[in-house]
């Protein structure tokens, strides 16, 4: 009961606010300011400059907020474009997680361009309208002010000539009154001649004459005031008054329709922004922690397995003169384990001191690896192949539909001559067939590649052939036996791996140091050659010291000069390191002669280096 009671005093109180709500806007419809506020032209003229006021100060507050919307909208763009990733970092593109950040980076972009989107609008649609309208006002304003002066200046004017005429019909009144009194005394005293008393009578009524006349003056006079002031309150002020009435109403109107107008430039970039905002959270949900493990997992595998268990050297056992030797380390701290491992992008190449007339058979990629890749573990040099091979693929196809099109246009022009000369494309269309036909001989030699890359391991080149030396202008041949021959050679000749030749300086200045150099110097020391001689030796030391152990990792079957065959599993004497062609020399104990001295390739094996 008391529920209905409540309900049916809030629908009665609802009702009589709006009632008294539709009262009210009746009311004011009636109203005017002319005939409400026929005494208030002073006010109403502060009131409507200080409404044009608040109209400029809405439109100095959208140009601020303009302001603030393309500083925003600027410091996005340069926030995006700073963290936009770099070129060294595209690799890492593959991962959900990074691609997330990509696309998170293109929404708030797309988020900038909206904010830049609601700066324009809200310069060229609000604050255009509201500088106009302002603008607008204020001349009407000032034209109804003047007419409403110039009024007041006519109705001041008729009033002071009403005054006037008051003022001259009272002084004309007392005068002729004060005439009659004159003549009524002189007429009565004795003593004056008639002639003197008819020029009093002539004077009285000279006065009563003017007096009426003024009376005259003062009673048009104030008929014509009457007139002008009852038509100046009846209708040219209120006229006035009520154009001012207009002229405010018209910047209230429009003072909502901007606002209202501010607020529709926001909204309509609304939906667009919240597709920005789902396309954030679609990134941020395409993240998949377990894809990313993957890919980490096929893009740095090498395909080598673990390393086994080191065994017990029992040093009672061994040559006493090869105990030093045997002494190693492996500790991953000592950063020394060759490629397919952790550390194996902390080993630097030594490049020798004649690589300028090395082939490029093993010629440098721009990031730093071999042509063929043969520097990576199986796994990823298969994939650096594929990756090499389909960019390839996609070039050709490119460069086969330009020289396609290039064609065509030769046929047109040779049809037509006058639409173009064909032997301006000719030049164009041969260039074209030569990058076309290179891109097809790169292809053909990356598959090669692949295809040696996806077959059993086996040796592709003799490791002899490249670790030739020059020695007084010839070439200087590595057997397994340590011996050296000479074979004369043309002057063009040029060693096969220019990386693979021993110098004389520290691996700090990028030119190898060779287990093998000239006796006495000593390893890692100093060659004692003078390196800018036009000759290079090297002398062959007949028994090497290793520098470390390895163990075969796949099995090796020895097809060319200067290499030895290994069985996986395999421990062997490292007696030198590779030196950038692929070849490690290593040595094995052999009942039979003592020693198998040769070159392994340095994929299959895993070394330790002594400490």
């Amino acid at each position: 009961m008391l529920a209905l009671l409540a309900s049916g005093s809030s629908r009665s109180s609802s009702n009589n606010k709006l009632a008294e709500s539709e009262n009210s806007a009746q009311n004011s419809n009636n109203m005017s300011w002319g005939t409400e506020l026929w005494d208030q032209n002073e006010n109403l003229a502060i009131h409507t400059n200080r409404g044009i006021d608040a109209l400029d100060k809405f439109a100095n507050f959208l140009r601020d907020r303009v302001a603030i919307e393309t500083e925003y909208a600027g410091k996005l763009r340069r926030l995006v474009k700073n963290y936009q990733p770099k070129k060294k970092e595209e690799e890492d593109n593959e991962f959900t997680s990074v691609q997330a950040f990509r696309n998170l980076l293109k929404e708030v972009g797309d988020l900038a361009g909206q904010r830049e989107v609601v700066s324009e609008s809200l310069q060229l649609q609000i604050i255009a309208g509201v500088t106009l309208l302002s603008k607008t006002l204020r001349e009407d304003r000032k034209k109804c002010l003047s007419d409403g002066a110039t009024l007041q200046q006519n109705l001041t004017t008729q009033l002071s000539s009403l005054d006037r005429a008051k003022r001259n019909y009272e002084k004309a009144y007392r005068d002729s009154e004060k005439a009659v009194d004159s003549y009524k005394r002189a007429d009565m005293d004795l003593n004056l001649s008639r002639a003197e008393v008819e020029r009093y009578k002539n004077v009285m009524t000279s006065k009563i004459q003017q007096s009426d006349d003024a009376k005259n003056e003062y009673a048009n006079q104030l008929q014509k005031t009457n007139n002008l002031q009852q038509q100046h309150y009846s209708m040219l002020l209120p006229s006035v008054l009520n154009r001012l009435q207009e002229l405010d109403e018209k910047r209230t109107r429009g003072f909502r329709e901007f606002i209202v107008g501010a607020a529709d430039v926001e909204s309509s970039v609304a939906p667009i922004i919240a597709r920005c905002m789902e396309g954030i959270v679609k990134a941020g949900e395409s993240i998949n922690e377990k894809e990313d493990t993957f890919k980490v997992i096929e893009r740095y595998q090498s395909g080598f397995t673990p390393p086994r268990d080191i065994p017990f050297e029992d040093l009672s056992k061994c040559d006493p003169d090869s105990v030093q030797e045997s002494h190693y380390s492996n500790s991953t701290s000592n950063h020394l384990t060759i490629r397919g491992t952790m550390s194996a992008n902390k080993l630097k190449k030594r490049v020798g001191i004649f690589n300028i007339f090395g082939s490029n058979k093993n010629s440098l990629t721009a990031d730093g690896q071999k042509e063929d890749f043969s520097d990576l573990p199986p796994n990823q040099r298969r994939k650096k192949l594929q990756a090499k091979i389909a960019e390839l693929t996609q070039n050709i196809a490119q460069e086969t539909k330009a020289r396609d099109g290039l064609m065509k246009m030769k046929i047109v022009y040779e049809a037509n001559s006058s639409l173009g000369n064909p032997m301006t494309v000719e030049g164009q269309l041969n260039e074209s067939e030569h990058k076309l036909e290179k891109l097809k001989v790169d292809l053909k030699k990356y598959q090669g590649f692949l295809e040696k890359a996806s077959q059993v391991p086996t040796a592709t080149s003799s490791p002899q052939a490249s670790r030739n030396q020059l020695q007084n202008g010839h070439r200087t041949s590595r057997h397994s036996n340590g011996s050296a021959d000479d074979h004369h050679d043309d002057g063009d000749d040029q060693p096969d791996d220019a990386g693979s030749l021993s110098s004389s300086a520290s691996p700090e200045s990028g030119l190898g140091t060779s287990h093998t150099s000239l006796p006495g110097s000593g390893q890692g020391s100093a060659n004692e050659n003078a390196i800018g001689e036009d000759t290079y030796y090297e002398t062959e030391v007949e028994t090497l010291n290793p520098v470390g152990k390895c163990r075969a990792l796949y099995p090796f079957e020895a097809s060319s000069e200067g290499s030895i065959p290994m069985n996986e599993g395999e421990e062997l004497q490292v007696i030198e390191i590779d030196q950038g062609d692929g070849w490690t020399r290593v040595r094995r104990e052999n009942n039979s002669n003592g020693w198998d001295e040769g070159f392994v390739p340095t994929s299959y094996i895993e070394c330790t280096l002594y400490a």
